[in-house]
C-alpha cells in the first residue's frame, strides 16, 4: 500500500464488528509502532492490549464519567450527543503508556518533558497506518482520567498513559473530513 495513500485515507472509526483481531495482526501493529522516532532511541512507550470486556467496560464508564465532566465544565453542546460506545465495540483496545523518564534531554529544558510524548505520538501513529494497511478501523482517544486509567490497567504511577487506540474491523466507512490547505497552516522564514 502507498503510504501517501494510507495517510489519506485512513480515518477515526466509531463503529466495530464484534469479530475478533489476531493476535498475529496485532503483534505486527505494535511492531508498527515500535519503529516510530524517539529521543536518544529511548523507545519510551509501552504497550497494554485489552481484549477482555469487563476491562473495556470500565475504561467505558469511565470515559463517559469524563465526557459528562467535559460537558460540564466546557459546555461544548457537542459533547452532549458524542456517543463513546466504540469503546465497548472494538475488540482490542491498546493503551499505549509513555515513560516520562525517557523524554532525552529536554527534560533539563524550562519546558521539558515533552519529547516521549512526541515520541509515543509518532508510534500512535504508526501503529494507525498499519491497521489500515490490514484493512481495519482505529481511533486515537484521549478521553480519560490518567490517574483513573491507571488504577484500571495497573500502570505504575511514574508513567503516563498517552492515548487508547481502538482497533477492529469497520462496521461501515468513516466519511472523509476535509483538510485544510498547506499553505494556511505553513510560514516559511527564508
Amino acid at each position: 500500500m502507498d503510504l501517501f495513500s494510507a495517510m489519506k485515507g485512513r480515518r477515526s472509526c466509531r463503529h466495530y464488528l464484534p469479530e475478533a483481531i489476531s493476535e498475529d495482526i496485532i503483534e505486527k501493529i505494535l511492531e508498527a509502532g515500535t519503529w516510530a522516532p524517539s529521543p536518544l532511541n529511548t523507545q519510551p512507550w509501552e504497550f497494554i492490549v485489552i481484549t477482555n470486556r469487563d476491562v473495556r467496560e470500565k475504561i467505558f464508564h469511565e470515559a463517559n464519567r469524563c465526557r459528562v465532566w467535559a460537558l460540564d465544565i466546557s459546555q461544548w453542546k457537542w459533547l452532549d450527543t458524542y456517543l463513546i460506545d466504540f469503546l465497548k465495540q472494538a475488540p482490542v483496545i491498546i493503551a499505549v503508556v509513555g515513560d516520562p523518564k525517557k523524554s532525552g534531554v529536554d527534560m533539563f529544558m524550562e519546558e521539558g518533558m515533552v519529547g516521549y510524548l512526541s515520541a509515543c505520538s509518532a508510534a500512535i501513529q504508526n501503529m494507525h497506518l498499519a491497521a489500515y494497511a490490514y484493512g481495519l478501523g482505529s481511533l486515537w482517544f484521549t478521553l480519560f482520567d490518567k490517574k483513573k486509567l491507571r488504577e484500571i490497567l495497573g500502570i505504575d504511577e511514574a508513567k503516563n498513559p498517552v492515548a487508547l487506540v481502538c482497533l477492529g474491523k469497520k462496521a461501515s466507512e468513516p466519511a472523509p473530513l476535509p483538510r485544510k490547505s498547506v499553505k494556511d497552516k505553513t510560514r516559511y522564514i527564508r
